[in-house]
């Protein structure tokens, strides 16, 4: 399965979005990250914690922006990808949210979540094949 598949649309922010939105954005999708992307490319990715870490560090962080606060040059997997090649890049990279991309332009987000809901579809689909193959068992 292509990783596209697993993608998710993504919350977008410019570079120069303050990031009082981007928390806004946050909060109000309810998602755990905001991909910023500039002519449709991803250049960064601004995480919950990276909002919390930026009050911390600067207390009042209505002067800041996107670009101030996110981490750059985000790892990026292609659409077409295997779907299986994302837990590698997630452990490879420690990313718990990944733009998916196309030609270097984003069609989505997978996210750890999206990999574990897969697998456990797809346990569930092995054990019912399993069940139907296998003889009943009588004690």
């Amino acid at each position: 399965m292509p990783v596209e598949h697993l993608a998710v649309e993504p919350v977008v922010a410019e570079p120069d979005t303050p990031a009082v939105r981007v928390a806004e954005l946050l909060r109000n999708e309810g998602v755990g990250s905001v991909i910023v992307e500039e002519a449709g490319r991803p250049v960064g990715v601004v995480t919950d914690r990276d909002v919390a870490m930026a009050v911390a560090d600067h207390g009042d962080v209505s002067a800041l922006d996107a670009s101030d606060i996110m981490t750059a040059d985000p790892v990026t997997i292609e659409g077409d990808a295997e779907a299986v090649e994302l837990p590698k890049t997630m452990a490879e990279t420690h990313a718990r949210r990944i733009p998916v991309v196309e030609d270097g332009k984003l069609i989505g987000v997978a996210t750890l979540d999206d990999v574990v809901a897969t697998a456990g579809e797809e346990l569930g689909d092995i054990a019912e094949v399993i069940e139907a193959q296998s003889p009943e068992y009588s004690p």
